[in-house]
């Protein structure tokens, strides 16, 4: 069991550098939503693709991009710096928003999504072992649980700005994916100009990351958080699905993004006060009633999908985002060694990866076969062995606590 932290951790004792970062995902997650909270609704209804395309192409994006964390991951433990490559990520990823507006079909869709999710892969992996490394770890869930928050603030105003151009331009969709490369460029120059990277000492011998010895640092509490990880990815597909289900509600396609606004505010307001929580209780308890959160909004979602029930579900879809993702992120840093954090961060998002994408292809087939009510229905059953699983891991060991405190 962790240490409890002290009750009142105050937001001023989180590092200058941790908030910067956290305004340049806010900025890149404005950029970004205002495109994928459209990018279903454009493939479906203007490019003519199917619900089982959408989840492929969509599973394939983030899949690519939790991929690509691995060698950007170790790369930046190998030179020590991490920074420039994030700088090069979120540089890529806003170099991409244009061909979403003059993208004439699928072809050119999925190509700007796989390098805007490459983009993402970069400086993903870095960014998250720079939280890490300018963080004390007595308030690095909160650190990671403000960052996170942040982010989602940029995920909901994206969407809220796109639903109001879509009203104004009359659904022009490539009007909205043009004005999305503003905040995307912005991110990119915050990050540039107003991050500091701590100073590597210069005793530090530079060795690979990835050679056997290296790994075997990466112990078995590790590699544990890894496997959780690879279960809750399993547990829950791509989102887009949450777009897809909104759209059935019957309410105007202008409108249908809202349904990303509100599970990334629940997220956001919950993503820090859950980080904090973290600081002073078990890790595995707080994934677990996550997992609980999980089951019941697939369940929720599954019932019917009247704007009210469906409001209901993405709420707690969002709940369960801020109790797991930045809880999880710490988990990784508490249990990898410093010098092998973006290493760590790397093979935790290639395995979560792998089982997101396959998560999401499944999800797009049974909604396609069988509707959208036992693509949900399926989601709480896999959710539900999770929940079995991570229960059996807590009885037959201790489960992957921080370490250090």
């Amino acid at each position: 069991m962790p240490n409890p932290a002290p009750q009142s951790t105050a937001l001023s004792q989180i590092p200058k550098g941790v908030w910067v970062l956290g305004f340049v995902s806010l900025l890149m997650d404005i950029s970004s939503e205002m495109i994928h909270s459209l990018l279903p609704l454009f493939m479906v209804t203007v490019l003519g693709t199917s619900a089982f395309t959408v989840g492929l192409i969509e599973g394939l994006a983030e899949s690519t991009a939790l991929i690509v964390k691995v060698f950007s991951g170790t790369l930046s433990d190998y030179l020590g710096r991490r920074k420039g490559l994030a700088v090069f990520g979120y540089a890529l990823g806003a170099l991409t928003k244009p061909l979403f507006a003059i993208a004439p079909g699928v072809g050119l869709v999925v190509t700007a999504r796989f390098l805007d999710r490459v983009g993402k892969g970069i400086r993903g992996a870095p960014r998250d072992a720079l939280v890490a490394d300018l963080t004390p770890p007595e308030i690095r869930g909160a650190a990671f649980g403000l960052r996170q928050s942040l982010d989602t603030v940029g995920a909901f105003t994206g969407p809220l700005l796109a639903v109001g151009l879509m009203l104004l331009w009359s659904n022009d969709f490539r009007a909205v994916f043009w004005v999305a490369v503003v905040p995307g460029l912005m991110a990119v120059a915050l990050l540039l100009f107003g991050v500091k990277e701590p100073e590597r000492p210069a005793s530090t011998v530079r060795t690979n990351p990835i050679k056997r010895d290296n790994l075997r640092r990466l112990g078995a509490p590790y590699w544990t958080v890894v496997i959780i990880g690879a279960v809750f990815a399993l547990a829950r597909f791509s989102e887009a699905f949450l777009v897809l289900r909104a759209q059935q509600s019957g309410v105007a396609l202008a409108l249908v993004p809202l349904v990303m606004v509100a599970m990334n505010l629940v997220y956001s307001a919950s993503a820090y006060p859950f980080g904090k929580l973290s600081d002073r209780m078990s890790h595995t308890t707080l994934l677990a009633w996550g997992l609980v959160v999980l089951v019941a909004a697939d369940l929720v979602l599954a019932y019917n999908s009247h704007w009210t029930t469906m409001l209901a579900g993405v709420a707690l879809w969002g709940i369960h985002m801020g109790m797991t993702q930045g809880l999880l992120a710490t988990m990784v840093a508490d249990t990898a060694p410093a010098d092998l954090r973006g290493t760590a961060y790397g093979f935790f998002n290639l395995v979560s990866g792998v089982a997101m994408l396959v998560a999401s292809g499944l999800a797009g087939w049974l909604w396609d076969s069988y509707g959208a009510a036992m693509t949900f229905q399926a989601g709480a059953v896999f959710a539900t062995l999770a929940l079995l699983g991570l229960g059996l891991g807590i009885r037959s060991r201790k489960g992957p606590e921080p370490t250090g405190r």
